[in-house]
């Protein structure tokens, strides 16, 4: 399995335009550079493109969301690092056959699929792995 990049980091917010409000004076940016909703994953995000890096503020659509439970748990903060690969089936069953525990199977997200590893094996990390194919930077 070869890894491209990182891809994007999470940050798991509460309220997103508060959220906003603190990161886009730091991260020189007047608004997202991709908002967006994710119904499946219970998800409002604001992305912000650093070089070719997204940098997501998630916020939960849902009590139950998965983003809800994780600030519930832990609080606000990063939540997940995603790492870009060519074809997440290929490296999900390359790191099943090397022991890696997976949550649930490929998910679809736009024009790709992306998968977690569960973090009891990642050092306490949720680590995605995604076959984004970030046609938006090479226009």
């Amino acid at each position: 399995m070869k890894v491209n990049k990182i891809d994007h980091i999470c940050i798991a917010v509460k309220n997103l335009e508060a959220a906003r409000k603190t990161w886009e004076p730091i991260l020189g940016k007047p608004k997202p550079d991709d908002p967006y909703v994710d119904e499946p994953e219970k998800i409002r995000v604001a992305r912000y493109w650093l070089g070719d890096v997204g940098f997501e503020l998630m916020e939960s659509t849902s009590p139950d969301g998965e983003v809800a439970k994780f600030i519930e748990k832990r609080g606000e903060g990063i939540m997940l690092i995603g790492l870009n690969v060519d074809n997440t089936r290929e490296a999900m069953e390359e790191l099943k056959a090397k022991g890696y525990t997976f949550i649930g199977g490929a998910r679809l997200f736009r024009n790709c699929e992306f998968v977690f590893i569960h973090p009891k094996d990642v050092n306490g990390v949720l680590l995605e792995l995604i076959d984004y194919p970030w046609d938006e930077l090479k226009k």
